[in-house]
């Protein structure tokens, strides 16, 4: 007789906490792969987007394609690049890599 009552108790108001505590994983997950994944993505992003913006003529650079190149012309989406004695390409400004320190490049 006591175990029916139990049992129904459980089911009227039982629901609610066991529903919040079954949610609390899936959030923690969300929250951590904010932290390890989202975060850091959009804190590269925006300092690659400032490193293509302050380029300057003469700077020297690491393309996409992995080529070292000084930069000859600079425009608003594109660049000319030096590849060589007379060798100039012209790219996207966002196909820049990495600035490299003067006097790499010879």
């Amino acid at each position: 007789m006591f175990i029916s009552s139990a049992y129904a108790q459980a089911a009227a108001g039982g629901d609610a906490p066991s529903t919040l505590i079954s949610l609390l994983p899936l959030v923690l997950m969300f929250v951590v792969l904010y932290f390890v994944m989202i975060r850091p993505q959009m804190k590269r992003q925006k300092e690659h987007k400032a490193m293509v913006e302050a380029l300057a003529k003469g700077d020297e650079v690491i393309t996409a394609g992995g080529f070292l190149a000084k930069v000859s012309k600079i425009g608003d989406t594109y660049i000319g690049v030096e590849l060589a004695d007379g060798v100039e390409v012209q790219m996207q400004r966002t196909a820049v890599i990495q600035v490299l320190p003067k006097g790499t490049v010879k």
